[in-house]
């Protein structure tokens, strides 16, 4: 990982990266998205449960549109006290 302490915690929870670290692109590539951000596992897939890739494309970088999600929010609040490399499976919410 890089040495920047800011590359060292999750980009959604802000909880310290363990050993597994996924990219997440905020702007979908299939959207033309190229910057990628380091999140958990469990929190990228939280993210993919809950909004489709035209949704992401609209909230692209904004972080706090994502924390204004009701079932996102209640997720962190879940998993704020988890160790790093905590994982659990996410499923995907009927729409």
């Amino acid at each position: 990982m890089a040495d920047d302490a800011a590359d060292e915690i999750c980009w959604l929870c802000h909880r310290p990266l363990g050993t597994r670290v996924e990219l997440h692109h905020p702007l979908p590539r299939a959207k033309g998205g190229r910057t990628t951000v380091k999140l958990h596992p469990i929190c990228h897939q939280a993210i993919h449960a809950r909004f489709t890739n035209a949704q992401l494309a609209r909230i692209a970088m904004d972080r706090a549109a994502l924390l204004a999600n009701p079932d996102l929010a209640a997720f962190l609040g879940w998993v704020a006290g988890k160790p790093p490399d905590f994982h659990a499976p996410t499923h995907k919410r009927q729409r």
